[in-house]
């Protein structure tokens, strides 16, 4: 059987870039551009609760991964490298090399490579820990408490598809195999938009990854930043899978769906033409779905021009089922 020693050299050991200390020794050891601030973030994921036993493992070593790069966009921080802490039940080689395979294949195209971390034996099912490190030049960060009265409410990407795979997976919506092969993949396969918040630094007011859902996270950056927002829901961009869903269920999933992983943020107007320019250059669609006032609260316009109420919750670890 192998060893812990074994599985770390075999899997997840690679050739450290210039400059950097890798996996094999007690300590990582990376450099810094000079003049820049360093930006980390951790997130956990767990069987059973942020995955389920079934899932491809390639995706999940992607979606580990994923989540974090997420928080270094949200930041506009440039990836540096990462950590991983893996416990797993067993060794199982096949799992264990798509694992590795999915998670180093978005390390490589995000440029966070594993840099260290530590792996042990679990009886309580699969648990998963990343470190993220990046780099952003100081005062160009995307912090959440920047928005202003007036600002434009943008989102990247579109919303809604990884919550109605996460209901279909879990039971709590009818068996439907066609709607969960369309919108599996935003749940399991989340694309971080890495460049996209790079290209922001500077331009954003504020911004946050969209993890437990549209209104919580934005809810977040209104906090900070002592505002309010006015939401138009017809311009909420819907995942095309969705069409045709139950009105009442898209309604949930486009303001309280989480594990979506794209940008909500906020520029002033003049910024428009700028944002959907770093927009183009990143590839991924931005959407202005609103603004920002000085009252605070979070209020969405429906159809008819009149607010809606009732909003959904977002995700709550201790609250949510």
């Amino acid at each position: 059987m192998a060893s812990e020693f074994d599985l770390i050299d075999r899997y997840f050991k690679r050739p450290a870039p210039a400059g950097m200390l890798g996996v094999g020794d007690d300590c990582a050891l990376f450099g810094v551009p000079a003049g820049m601030q360093v930006a980390t973030s951790t997130d956990l994921l767990i069987e059973g609760r942020h995955f389920y036993p079934d899932v491809d493992p390639r995706a999940l070593g992607h979606k580990a991964l994923a989540v974090n790069v997420s928080d270094l966009a949200a930041m506009g921080a440039g990836p540096i490298g990462c950590l991983l802490g893996l416990a797993l039940p067993a060794i199982e080689p096949a799992w264990v090399a798509a694992f590795a395979e999915g998670f180093h294949a978005l390390a490589a195209a995000s440029g966070c490579p594993l840099i260290g971390g530590d792996t042990t034996g679990s009886a309580l099912g699969i648990a998963i820990s990343v470190t993220v490190f990046g780099a952003v030049a100081p005062g160009q960060a995307l912090r959440r408490d920047g928005a202003r009265a007036g600002d434009q409410v943008w989102v990247s990407g579109t919303l809604g598809a990884a919550d109605i795979a996460y209901r279909l997976l879990s039971g709590q919506m009818p068996a439907d195999p066609g709607l969960l092969a369309a919108t599996r993949g935003a749940l399991e396969w989340p694309q971080p938009r890495y460049a996209l918040g790079q290209a922001l630094a500077g331009v954003a007011s504020a911004a946050i990854d969209i993890s437990d859902g549209l209104l919580q996270d934005l809810g977040h950056v209104l906090k900070a930043s002592d505002a309010g927002a006015e939401l138009q829901f017809a311009d909420l961009p819907a995942a095309p899978s969705l069409a045709g869903i139950d009105p009442v269920r898209l309604r949930h999933a486009l303001l309280g769906g989480g594990d979506v992983y794209e940008l909500c943020f906020t520029a002033a107007p003049e910024q428009a033409d700028t944002v959907r320019a770093a927009a183009a250059r990143a590839g991924v669609a931005v959407t202005a779905i609103g603004r920002i006032t000085a009252t605070p609260g979070m209020v969405v316009l429906g159809p008819d021009g009149q607010p809606e109420t009732d909003l959904p919750r977002g995700f709550d670890h201790f609250s949510t089922p």
